[in-house]
């Protein structure tokens, strides 16, 4: 399969909508078929969530490209982000910003991203293995953080993460469907911004949805 052609395509498809000039450019450098399992790599160019393995997925590439849109990165901050999952958003994230944190629960993932990420020459991306509390405090105050699973409510742990008029991108919800949420800190009160209907797997953690 031609993945280069695939991936042109799916930057076309995409500059439709999205008009960051550095994000088209960060996705259309990273391999996505690195980051999905062998038997799904014909289809990692479409513009659709791919299983990866333990109930998680890889997400829509529209939606990527939408929420990393989201943060405004202009090639300063450094960014955590809550859900390695594939590691391909950290990939990402690590093209437009010179130091990303990313945390994940599940320890295979974890290591299968790391191992995925130093095998591309990321040298400006830490991966940890996710605890009780939300985000990573031991590297706080961030200027960003993303979150690729759905929460019930925006967690207060996470915004307190959050340098004052730092941004972050969240989907918010139930179960099942969500609202992603652009929220931006403020010293006494936070901006919310809703940008549409999306569809995640479930945070879990303290402040969030409990785990099975």
């Amino acid at each position: 399969m031609d993945y280069q052609a695939a991936r042109v395509g799916l930057i076309e498809h995409l500059s439709s909508e999205i008009k960051d000039e550095r994000v088209l450019a960060a996705m259309a450098h990273i391999p996505r078929e690195c980051f999905v399992p062998p038997d799904r790599r014909p289809f990692a160019y479409e513009d659709g969530p791919l299983p990866i393995g333990f109930g998680q997925t890889i997400s829509q590439p529209f939606i990527i490209a939408l929420m990393t849109e989201a943060l405004g990165l202009t090639g300063n901050e450094k960014v955590l982000e809550v859900g390695t999952g594939s590691g391909y958003q950290a990939a990402i994230l690590a093209e437009l910003a010179p130091l990303v944190i990313t945390v994940e629960r599940v320890p295979a993932l974890a290591e299968g991203a790391r191992k995925v990420l130093e095998s591309l020459g990321y040298t400006n991306i830490k991966v940890y293995l996710a605890e009780a509390s939300l985000g990573w405090q031991k590297e706080a105050p961030y200027d960003a953080i993303i979150v690729t699973a759905g929460a019930p409510r925006v967690p207060p742990d996470l915004v307190a993460q959050l340098k004052i008029g730092g941004q972050m991108v969240i989907p918010v919800g139930s179960l099942y469907v969500q609202e992603l949420c652009k929220i931006t800190r403020g010293r006494r009160k936070s901006k919310v911004e809703n940008l549409g209907g999306c569809r995640f797997v479930p945070l879990t953690g303290k402040g969030a949805w409990e785990e099975e």
